[in-house]
């Protein structure tokens, strides 16, 4: 060890000095300190990476004392050189801003100030800094409870801009400026005007939902209102679930128990149906677009022209196999054109909005997997295709924006690999790609304004995050922040990325956690327990090249308790091409199946893996993934926890499932295929099931049946719910519920 080998080496050079020192009583008393003083600094370097994770630490401050320092509230000052965000500054927040190009910082006000200056104006004392928004170089603004307040930064004034009528009950908040903000209440959606609110819609029955998401949150949809450019129109959905079925969600907390009824359209079953109403501010008069029928139709990625006068839709059937980009005149409603059409035998996927240049709002760009990757392409308003903007074979994670001029745009791409991101550019004239970001990992980045600067959030597997500004030539001006590693003080074992082949060739990204002490080049004759934890499903990617390789803290404490825990993302999985994601279409769970077993192969090759004491854990997808392991691969794994699993894809949501899987009318034997509940006589091993109550996405009856046929065959299962909680359990219950999974791997695999 380079400590003892240096304290030798040191020890041994004092002694031939004191040799030259007469003096034997000298001589013993400084040898006694300075080997006291050689103990203390070595009992102390061993202490500083001597610390053990608890449970607790793993699952709740994972992602706050026991994760990579970050900076709040990070954004650009609009009209400046210069980024703000909050600071620590003598027990209080302070807003500070730093320039870009010299990285000169200074303090703007703090939470105390902000405070005195609001009580002086007769608000509401402020206990913490605010959630700011920037208006424009000298002014943000930030909401308290139901009052806007402007502050000026340089008279350090705060003015009262708006007494806002939004009552707390109200959700779905969409604001515009601070004079035209819409929000929903219960199924109704309203409008306020700066001075008061009004209920655009006044629908009674419950069953008719206003201004919020539809089609349960698929095809990009992450809100139900969406404004005109200039704010003068409001855009927002009607969906009618009238027609699908009723479905009992129970809160468990009242006495007796109450039935919460919901809308839930099930794979093959009626679904929901969905108009675009466009609601005009000044004369409070309302259009409906004419999207014709069939009825059973998805309207998504819904985009305003520049002028305002007409509204885009990408129109998918119900076999999601087709879709059309459609126009509607806004005055009217009425169908405009078709600009263009996008097909595939599988199912077409549209999940992002147009995109109108800045300098020619005749011209768009529209993102497409067409070519079998998620691209960039460039069409003018008549529908006609000018250029491929992106080709490659990598996906383009995230549109930033256009620069000032229009003439390039931004975007994150895994230009580099699969489980990396990087800012890359291209030229709107010619297509021309440029990447600008080079260091290997994740680079999360926001955009100024006008293209000019770049906030790069990059993190790496040996990089816990370095958050830097960076010019549109992808040079980094100043560095804003370099987190330290938050684990340094405790003894943890190793972790790392690699791949292995699937059986047509394609590289599986995996990782692996190892035990504290482990060393894998030379193992030794110690064999350990191992997990593997998976999802397996699409839109989900368990391996990245960020800090702790995108896993759990949780991962991390089970190495240092002794336990290898692996992770492999199989076929099927997001960000890879949509062969790769395509390939599990109209039979989820058998490439996947096939490709998690790859990585248990895998496992038994390593002479450190103990391949008769295996776990297998997942949650959602990997619930069902876990399930469908344990019955059609039994005996492989000795336990293993599967948590708010999909047990019958007839019981999961249209959207979704239908995408996948098609109906069960034309996909019997899909279907058949992955219905558990017919091969739990196949169980070998211990199984555990745990689901929340109240889950509105995986319904509790999945399991429930699941459990019925087990008694049915006989078969013993574990069980567990959590009382009250959706499709996860989150807050403190969350330190329960990996208690619970730890107990059982211990009890069975230690």
């Amino acid at each position: 060890m380079i400590v003892t080998l240096y304290i030798d080496n040191t020890f041994t050079y004092f002694l031939y000095i004191c040799n030259f020192i007469s003096n034997k009583i000298f001589y013993r008393f400084m040898k006694n300190i300075f080997l006291a003083l050689l103990i203390f600094l070595f009992s102390s370097h061993c202490f500083s990476q001597s610390k053990v994770l608890t449970l607790e630490d793993a699952v709740l401050k994972q992602r706050t004392t026991l994760g990579p320092k970050k900076l709040n509230q990070l954004m650009f000052i609009p009209g400046t050189n210069k980024v703000s965000y909050l600071e620590a500054q003598n027990d209080t927040d302070a807003l500070v801003a730093v320039s870009v190009d010299k990285g000169v910082k200074s303090r703007i006000c703090s939470s105390y100030q902000i405070n005195a200056a609001v009580v002086a104006n007769g608000g509401d004392s402020i206990k913490t800094f605010p959630t700011i928004k920037w208006k424009n170089a000298t002014n943000f603004t930030f909401a308290q409870k139901e009052k806007i307040w402007q502050y000026n930064i340089t008279e350090n004034k705060p003015t009262l801009i708006a007494n806002v009528a939004v009552p707390a009950e109200a959700e779905n908040n969409d604001a515009y400026d601070n004079e035209h903000i819409a929000f929903t209440i219960d199924n109704n959606v309203y409008f306020f005007n700066g001075k008061e609110s009004k209920a655009i819609t006044i629908d009674v029955n419950k069953a008719i939902v206003n201004g919020q998401t539809v089609h349960r949150s698929e095809f990009g949809i992450n809100k139900g209102t969406f404004w005109s450019p200039k704010g003068t129109k409001l855009a927002y959905y009607r969906m009618d679930e009238s027609m699908v079925a009723e479905y009992p969600v129970i809160d468990w907390s009242k006495k007796p128990a109450v039935a919460n009824i919901i809308h839930y359209p099930m794979a093959g079953e009626i679904s929901h149906e969905v108009t675009i109403t466009i609601y005009d501010v000044a004369t409070q008069s309302k259009v409906i677009l004419k999207t014709g029928e069939p009825a059973e139709q998805y309207l998504t990625n819904i985009a305003w022209s520049p002028d305002e006068k007409y509204i885009y839709v990408a129109v998918l059937n119900r076999d999601q196999n087709h879709m059309l980009f459609n126009c509607y005149d806004v005055a009217t409603g009425d169908f405009v054109k078709t600009l263009f059409e996008e097909a595939n035998e599988k199912y077409v996927e549209p999940l992002h909005p147009m995109m109108f240049l800045k300098n020619n709002p005749e011209q768009f760009i529209w993102q497409s997997a067409r070519n079998g990757w998620n691209h960039l392409y460039l069409y003018n308003t008549n529908g006609a295709l000018i250029r491929q903007l992106t080709t490659g074979t990598f996906q383009v994670t995230n549109v930033l924006g256009l620069d000032a001029a229009g003439e390039n745009i931004y975007f994150t791409a895994t230009i580099e690999s699969g489980i990396t991101r990087h800012l890359c550019s291209a030229e709107i004239k010619t297509g021309k790609i440029k990447q600008l970001t080079t260091q290997s990992g994740t680079h999360n980045i926001t955009m100024n304004e006008s293209g000019e600067y770049f906030i790069d959030n990059f993190q790496s597997t040996t990089n816990p995050r370095t958050i830097s500004v960076l010019n549109n030539k992808g040079v980094a001006t100043t560095t804003l922040l370099q987190a330290t590693n938050p684990l340094k003080e405790y003894d943890l074992g190793d972790m790392k990325i690699f791949t292995i082949k699937a059986s047509d060739g394609s590289d599986l990204y995996c990782r692996m956690f190892t035990p504290t002490g482990l060393d894998i080049a030379n193992p030794g004759a110690d064999k350990y327990p191992t997990i593997v934890y998976l999802y397996g499903g699409p839109h989900a990617q368990m391996v990245n090249n960020t800090w702790n390789g995108g896993g759990d803290l949780w991962f991390r404490y089970m190495a240092q308790k002794g336990y290898v825990v692996f992770t492999v993302d199989n076929r099927g999985s997001e960000n890879r091409g949509m062969k790769f994601e395509q390939v599990t279409f109209r039979n989820l769970g058998a490439i996947e199946i096939e490709d998690q077993l790859a990585g248990v192969n895998y496992l038994k090759t390593q002479p450190f893996v103990d391949s008769t004491r295996m776990g297998l854990f997942g949650w959602s997808f990997g619930g069902f993934m876990t399930t469908s392991i344990m019955l059609k691969h039994p005996g492989m794994f000795k336990a293993a926890v599967a948590g708010g699993p999909v047990i019958d894809w007839g019981l999961y949501e249209i959207m979704y499932t239908e995408r996948y899987m098609d109906t069960p009318q034309t996909n019997p034997e899909g279907f058949k295929n992955n219905d558990l509940t017919k091969y739990v006589q196949n169980l070998k091993g211990k199984l555990m099931l745990i689901h929340g109550t109240n889950d509105d996405v995986v319904v509790w009856q999945n399991s429930l049946n699941f459990l019925k046929a087990c008694i049915e065959k006989g078969k013993q299962v574990d069980y567990f719910v959590y009382p009250g909680h959706l499709h996860n359990v989150t807050g403190k219950d969350r330190a329960h519920l990996y208690q619970k999974v730890t107990d059982y791997f211990d009890l069975y695999l230690k």
